[in-house]
């Protein structure tokens, strides 16, 4: 479904990404771990073409894409096989929930207001939210502008989701119900990438972990791989760091 090959990116002389490679199957979910700084939402940006990597290829689904050598259309067909849910939600704070999760639908996919609205509809109550039509995302708490944020980009259909770090931003009694709602996407099939440092979400619900730092990819394999016998020092450290109490094997 995707395949990330020499990925390079930097701004000024700081170099975020050093020639990533990363493949991912279709219906996976990938989780990426890593420090502050080691790269890993610029590499999901750059993936949805938020930012332009300066060098590598990448391809979702059967559109493939060079950077150096692509055109805005190859790009546009890149981009709406995908879909971001962000860290601190970005909902338009003068539209409704519904207005929010419907806006890419008509503007982006020209679909007609009336099919659009039946189409937000359901996807809110299939998020916890057929309460909160109406309701702006002052009147929401973290977690229910969250879940708008997802009923967004579920409704474009996308082929692979981009979340970044999507509960970070929660008070903690509010992270299982996201958690809760991502783990049922992911039993739909849905391919995921989900940068995060909730471990207990990669080990119930990852099919792969990818641990990342200073811009390069130290290891990736099965979740008890990774995250119970990591095999770089560099990946021990950081989940000593992470889970002190854990039981892993660290």
């Amino acid at each position: 479904m995707i395949e990330l090959k020499n990925i390079h990116k930097s701004f000024g002389h700081n170099h975020v990404l050093k020639g990533i490679d990363l493949s991912v199957l279709d219906g996976e979910v990938v989780v990426i771990l890593g420090p502050s700084g080691s790269g890993k939402t610029t590499l999901l940006r750059c993936i949805d073409f938020l930012e332009r990597a300066d060098e590598g290829e990448i391809t979702v689904g059967d559109t493939h894409v060079n950077i150096r050598h692509a055109k805005k259309q190859q790009t546009l067909a890149l981009v709406r096989k995908t879909a971001m849910v962000f860290q601190q939600y970005n909902l338009f704070k003068n539209k409704t929930a519904l207005e929010n999760v419907i806006e890419g639908l008509i503007v982006v996919q020209k679909v007609e207001k009336q099919e659009a609205l039946e189409r937000g509809r359901n996807l809110l109550e299939n998020v916890g939210l057929g309460d909160k039509f109406d309701a702006y995302p002052s009147q929401l708490s973290g977690g229910q502008q969250q879940r708008v944020g997802i009923a967004r980009a579920l409704i474009l259909n996308p082929e692979v989701i981009l979340f970044d770090e999507p509960t970070s931003a929660l008070d903690p009694e509010l992270v299982g119900d996201v958690l809760i709602l991502l783990k049922k996407i992911a039993h739909q099939g849905m391919t995921m990438i989900v940068v995060t440092h909730e471990i207990d979400f990669a080990v119930d619900v990852a099919t792969k972990v990818v641990f990342m730092d200073a811009g390069q990819i130290v290891e990736q394999g099965l979740p008890e791989e990774v995250i119970s016998h990591p095999k770089e020092e560099r990946t021990r450290q950081f989940l000593r760091r992470l889970l002190p109490e854990s039981s892993y094997s660290i």
